[in-house]
Order: C-alpha cells, then structure tokens, then sequence
C-alpha cells in the first residue's frame, strides 16, 4: 500500500524545470503487462480541446459564466469565493428533483404493468445530489429473468410514449447491459441496468466520503462540468463515468500530504490546483492502482492477482471498494485526453494566477476552464415551466 511521495505526488509550486514537468509519450500498452482497452468500435471522438473548449478573452468576464454574480478578491481566495459561487449555481434546484422524480415515477409505472414485483431503485448522482442540470438517472430493476429482458423493455417504453423510438440505445453487449433514452416529456436522460447491487450500495459509500470530506461535492461540480464541456464523461466514448472521477476526488483527499484537506475552511482553489497538478502531471499511471479501500495506491501487479481470468488492469486503473477485482477505469480508454486537459487547465490557472497578482485586476477565473452553455440555462427555464404545468 503507498500514500503519498515523490514519486506519486509533488505539492504545488513552481517547478517547470523539474524532471517530472517534461512532457512525456504515453501508450497504451505498457512495460508491466497494464493495456488500455481498444477502440472496439466505439464512437471515436476527434478534435477534443484539451482547454477551453469555448473561445473566451482571457481574464475578461464571459458571458458563459452566468454564477459570477459579484467581485472576487484578489488571487486564491477569489478563487475559492467563485468555486463557492459555481457550486451554488451549479447544485440542484427543488424543479429539477421534482422533474426527475417524475421521469422515475412514469418508468416506473411501465415496470410495473410488465413485471409487478419488479422493484426499482435509483443510485447514482441523483441519490447523493451530485447530479448537473444535464446528467442521466441511474435506475437498476431487481427480478427473475431467464435472460434480461433488454429488448422487452425497450418496447414497451416507446409503446407507452415515453421515449421516442430512435433515441432508444439498446447496449446489450456491454459490460454492464444496459438501456440508454432521454424521456419524450423532459428530455431527461435515462440509463436503467438489471440486479446490479453494488451501484446502490456505491451511494451509502459516497454518502460517507462527503460527510468526512465537506470540499467533495464541490471540488466535483467543478470537474463534472469541466468533463461535460469536452465530451470526456461518458465511459461509453472512453472518458470518465462520475463514479471513477469520485473515487479519483476521494483518493486525493485521502492521500493528501497536508493534514487541513478535511477541513471545511480549506481553500477550494488550492485544492482544484492541486488536484490537476497531480493527475494532470504527477500521477504515475503507467504502476499504480487507485484504491480508496486502503487510502492509498496498490501496484498495478499487486492489482492484477486480485483480477480473475487472466485481465489486465488498464492505464486509468481504479479498485472498486465494493467488488474485489474490479477495475472501474477499464472502459475508460481517453484518459490520456483527460490527464492532458487537467495539465493544460492547471497551467492555465496558475498562469492566470501570477499575472493577475501583478496586475490586481480579478475578473473570473474559473471560466477559463469550464462553462455553462446556453442550452443549460434554457433547460433549467424548462424544468421551471414544466413542474408549473404539473403542479
């Protein structure tokens, strides 16, 4: 088991002349054995900006930055002032509960008219309130079925109008086999799997990390945002699945060399800082395995005897806490492309940083990193509309 050191970790400072600040060539396919899956097909994603995914004038105020709402001191603890503001903004409203906890509803209403003593459950963003405007419902049925019942489902929620049939997306194949849709009436997006217990059990363990680290949920409002806007958190086109960027958040917390991270007055734009600075330029991902269990890292070769049937960890490797042996960065073959964006968006802040300290002037430095499209803010006004219109 391995916490923190050089090797894995250099705190923040400027050290551009240092051995580790070189850039390096990845591969996928690694000295100790370790693979990135292939593309097997999946959609390949082309022309990702590693930065701004947005033209923006630096250090100018963007229009796309609809949280800031006030001056911001100077420096890092304007920082941390505008992250608070982001969260704020950026957390659930009471319509947008209340418009999900309807899609839920007429779900499962088709559920039940197929298989009355299915149950339902909802795990996931929405059950720990770390959901974006945007992000998909988590639904597992647990029943008996000889075989799942993908494609029967399926039918009936277009026979139902609850779904449009061409946004149907039947992953039968899958790690996990699962139905993906965006519900007709709302447009909310919708994932529903079969008797997999450990998603629900993951909500009781995220629950946990966020009671003893208070700078979780908003250190990860900020960085599901800043995946969302370079179409780099869906595990399915080989990004982040939220549960995996968690566990990476919860890790640096617990690995963190300096005693105040749990600390609910701790600054929020250090931690953002640090938390690209290490796996943006430090983490060694080519050994180490991610694992929250044992607040630390394991070696990938360590990793690999707990695997069965001869696989291989992949180069995002992360030790599920809940299922020995499982590896959740598996499908997560872009990594690369996301440790890139956390390396250039680090650069750009502490870049930032410096030159506003010269110049005093502290207009929004988040929005060089993240925004807020306007199709988001026309469907917050939606949500608003449609629980009137249920009311």
């Amino acid at each position: 088991m391995h916490g923190f050191n050089e090797s894995n970790f250099i705190p923040l400072r400027n050290s551009e002349g240092s051995p580790s600040c070189k850039k390096k060539n990845f591969q996928t396919t690694n000295e100790d054995g370790s693979v990135s899956p292939p593309h097997g097909g999946k959609k390949r994603r082309e022309n990702i900006s590693l930065g701004r995914t947005r033209k923006f004038d630096r250090y100018v105020r963007s229009t796309a930055s609809p949280w800031v709402t006030r001056d911001y001191h100077p420096g890092l603890v304007g920082f941390h002032e505008e992250i608070e503001d982001f969260y704020e903004f950026m957390r659930p409203t009471e319509e947008e509960r209340q418009m999900r906890e309807y899609v839920i509803k007429s779900v499962e209403e088709v559920v039940l008219e197929l298989w009355p003593t299915c149950k339902l459950d909802v795990f996931g963003s929405f059950r720990t309130d770390l959901y974006l405007p945007t992000s998909d419902i988590d639904i597992v049925l647990f029943g008996e079925w000889e075989h799942l019942p993908l494609w029967s489902l399926q039918k009936a929620l277009v026979s139902k109008d609850i779904v449009a049939e061409g946004s149907v997306k039947v992953l039968d194949r899958a790690a996990v086999p699962l139905i993906k849709f965006q519900h007709k009436e709302t447009l909310v997006k919708v994932d529903i799997s079969f008797n997999i217990q450990s998603g629900v059990q993951s909500v009781e363990l995220i629950k946990d990390f966020m009671k003893k680290y208070p700078a979780l949920p908003k250190l990860i409002f900020v960085l599901k945002q800043f995946l969302l806007v370079r179409e780099l958190n869906e595990v399915w086109t080989g990004g982040l699945s939220s549960y995996s960027l968690i566990l990476m958040a919860i890790s640096f917390l617990q690995t963190h060399p300096r005693s105040d991270s749990r600390d609910i007055t701790n600054n929020l734009g250090v931690m953002l800082l640090e938390f690209l600075e290490l796996y943006g330029r430090h983490f060694n991902y080519q050994s180490l395995c991610i694992c929250v269990k044992n607040k630390g890292y394991i070696t990938k070769e360590e990793f690999r005897k707990q695997m069965d049937n001869g696989c291989q960890p992949s180069l995002l490797s992360i030790e599920d806490p809940l299922t020995l042996g499982n590896d959740l960065g598996r499908g997560s073959y872009a990594v690369m492309q996301v440790k890139q964006a956390f390396e250039f968006s680090f650069r750009t802040l502490t870049n930032a940083i410096f030159h506003l300290n010269f110049n005093g002037n502290q207009p929004s430095l988040l929005s060089l990193i993240v925004y807020v499209p306007y199709d988001i803010m026309e469907y917050r006004r939606m949500a608003v509309a449609k629980v009137e219109r249920l009311r």
